[in-house]
Parts: structure tokens; sequence; C-alpha cells
């Protein structure tokens, strides 16, 4: 009897223990799949979430990780051309947001620019990725040099880091793809957008942003010829035109800053300028001229490139090009700083900002727009250039290091520092003390 008992109990226990089993498979599958769709969400949340960290120009990644690993796997010739591939196919960060304070805002050839910050010629030299530069929160991109044929430039290796001290040293010679691939570009990207905007800003195609077309020569034939024929072919797409002369890496260019040879190229430049029909966009205005300079002058040599500057009533003069001095100060080793070319970098500043102070001395007298280049990695390199009487300021070997967040990390140091001054950065240019 008692085994019958205890027969049934276990009986009726293992039912609803099976029972139960089949209740929890049955409420255990919605779990499991809700579980699945929540980890599976939570996922694809994660990922975009880093994706849009990882693209956003003003995340620390991209100077701390994805820079240096460029450097690491890469020679400076070819990181600097995937950094321009990313840039032209999409794949570089941009800025979500992006509004310059007032305090930025730059009154230059008439126009106002909406920030101080712009990019020097060199690091986009066919005029590949204006548009890209410009959305990452530069006020002025300046594209070239551009040679009126296509020329290879010098043999390679061609490009050196020198990381310790963030700088380079380049001997590129004007590798250019020539004036009409340039130009073949130019137009598409204005066909592009006149179909979205019929009445452009500026040959920037953005508001309170300017595009600057700087123009070299080739190895041989007439320099004059080379830069009156960039004139004529990129005066209507310019907001500004450069006239480059000192680029070291080219025999004889920059021969063309004694006296005498850049009155006579500058006055005939700005004949041409006057003569052309106008911009493209704004038949009404034409492009002011500016000439770039190198910082190894002495000042007699400088008060000269003054003096013709004024002779032949250009607009504006940039100060400096790269250096063919190696400073004492360079801490990277002797294989690389041995090597012929131009220095570029924080070793630069040095150098270029006595130069610039030293042609302010000889300008101040003068309409001339003074911009600052040179060295420049900070908001308060940048301030230091406008109160020597720089009206704006260039960079591009300070890029290459640290990212795209430059642009706006340098314009958030800027602002903040004028915000200690009580002051706007128009306020501040020129008030150095000599």
């Amino acid at each position: 009897m008692l085994g019958k008992k205890l027969a049934s109990t276990l009986g009726k226990r293992s039912f609803s223990s099976s029972v139960f089993r089949a209740a929890s498979k049955t409420v255990d599958a919605p779990l499991k799949q809700r579980s699945s769709i929540f980890g599976g969400l939570f996922f694809g949340l994660g990922a975009v979430g880093f994706g849009l960290y990882c693209f956003d120009a003003r995340s620390a990644i991209s100077e701390y990780v994805f820079c240096p690993l460029i450097r690491l796997v890469t020679d400076g010739e070819e990181g600097h051309k995937l950094g321009i591939w990313a840039m032209k196919n999409g794949l570089s960060p941009r800025l979500f947001f992006d509004r310059d304070d007032e305090v930025l805002k730059v009154e230059v050839f008439g126009r106002t620019l909406s920030n101080p910050v712009g990019v020097a010629a060199g690091l986009d030299k066919h005029g590949e990725v204006i548009d890209p530069l410009l959305d990452l929160g530069f006020g002025y991109v300046e594209i070239g040099s551009i040679t009126p044929k296509p020329q290879p430039g010098n043999p390679k290796p061609r490009f050196f880091r020198l990381g310790r001290d963030d700088a380079v040293i380049n001997r590129y010679g004007f590798n250019s793809s020539g004036h009409f691939d340039v130009l073949a570009t130019l137009r598409q990207r204005l066909e592009k957008f006149l179909e979205k905007e019929p009445s452009p800003y500026s040959n920037a195609f953005r508001q309170n942003k300017l595009l600057g077309i700087n123009l070299g020569k080739n190895k041989t034939g007439d320099e004059i010829d080379d830069y009156v024929l960039g004139v004529q072919r990129f005066g209507p797409y310019a907001d500004v035109l450069v006239i480059n002369v000192s680029s070291p890496n080219t025999p004889g260019l920059r021969n063309l800053q004694s006296e005498n040879k850049l009155t006579n190229l500058l006055k005939t430049v700005v004949k041409e300028r006057d003569g052309l029909s106008g911009e493209i966009i704004d038949p009404t205005r034409k492009p002011p001229v500016m000439v770039k300079v190198a910082p190894d002058l002495t000042e007699v040599e400088i008060k000269a490139i003054a003096t013709s500057a004024k002779e032949a009533k250009i607009d504006g003069i940039i100060m400096s090009n790269t250096t063919i001095k190696r400073p004492a100060t360079l801490l990277s080793d002797e294989k690389y700083t041995r090597e012929t070319g131009g220095l570029s970098g924080p070793p630069l500043k040095p150098l270029a900002l006595k130069a610039f102070k030293t042609l302010r001395k000889y300008t101040r007298d003068s309409d001339l727009v003074l911009v600052g280049c040179g060295g420049i990695s900070s908001g308060k390199d940048a301030i230091e250039f406008a109160k020597s009487g720089a009206t704006f300021v260039e960079l591009y070997t300070s890029f290459a290091y640290k990212g795209p967040g430059l642009a706006v990390k340098i314009k958030d140091e800027i602002v903040e520092e004028l915000r200690k001054e009580n002051k706007t950065w128009m306020e501040i240019v020129g008030t150095a003390e000599d």
C-alpha cells in the first residue's frame, strides 16, 4: 500500500515537472528571442555610436589613433596621398556642427571670413578636396601650387617626417597635374553647386569663406608667361590668386624675389588681373593678388619685397613658405634633418614670425594684407601672428600631424584667448609693440 502511494506521488511529481519544463520552454523561447533582438539592437547602436565618434572631427581618436597609425604604416608621401584619397571619397572625419563665434570674424579684401584659420597651399595640390577641407571648419582654403604644364616634380623619396619635431622636410618640386586638369575639376565642382545654389556666396561656395589658388611655374619656360597663364585661366575661379616665388625646390624660383624681377613680375600679373572680365560667379569682382615669400631673407631683402609689392599695387603678402635652414633645436635623427628641401612645422615658427615682423615693419604704411604662415599649430600661435599684423593665418604640417579636428581646436583656443582679453580677432590684429 505504501509502495503504491509512493509510486503515485512520484508519478504526479514527474508529470508536474514535465509540465513545468514544457511551460518553461514555451516561456523561454520568446524571452530568448527578445534578448537576441535587444542584444543585436544594443550592438548595432554601439557600432553606430562608435562609427559616429570615429567620423566626428572633434573626437580625439583621429589625433591619437588614426594619424599615428597612418604614420606607422606609410611613408610621408604615401600618407599624404592616403589622406587626400580618404577626404575625396568621404572616408575622413567631418564636423557634424560648425558655427563660428562672432569674435572670429575677419574683414579682408572687401569680404568677410567667418574665421581666420586657413589651409596653406601644398596640402591639396590639385584641388581635389576643397569642400571636405572647408567642411572641417577652415575659413580659407588655398589649393596648388599649380603649374601650366603637368610635371612630376623631383624624384622620390622627397617627403620626410621629422617625428620628434612634428615637422617635415619636402622637396616635391611643384609636382602638378597641370592647369587643364585642375580647371576641369573646378568646372565640375562649379556645375555641381550651381545645380543646388544658383547664386553662390563665393568661389568657396560657402558663406563667409574663400578659395585661394596658388600659381607656380614649370621648371622650364618663361616664368612671367607661366604666371600670366595662371591668372588668365584661374582668375575667374579664385577668390584670391597667390603668386608663389618662394618654393626652395624649383631651381631659380627664389631668384624672382629680388626687387627688380619681383616688381616686373607683379606689375605684369596685376595688369593681367585687371584685364579679366571678373569672376564667374560675380563678374563685378576681380580676385585680389598676393605673393608668397620665403623666411630665408635678410632684412634688406624683405624691405625690397615690401617695396615691390607696394609699387606693383598687389593686395597682400603671405609670409612664409618653408625654410632651407635647419634650426639647432631639431630633435629628430640627422638621417632626416640633413635631407635637402624645405622644412615646415613648429621648428619653422620662430624663423617665420621673425621674418613676418620685419615685413610688417616695412608695410605698416600701406594697405597690404599680411597673412601669417609657418609653424602654426595652436590658437596661441595664431594670435601671436595676428598681434604681429596677420589679418588671417594658414597652416599645413600641423594638420598632417594632428588630424581633421585641428581647425576646430585652434578656433576654440582663439576664442578662449579673445574672451580673456574681451576683444575680437580684428581688434588684436597689429597690436603688438615692435
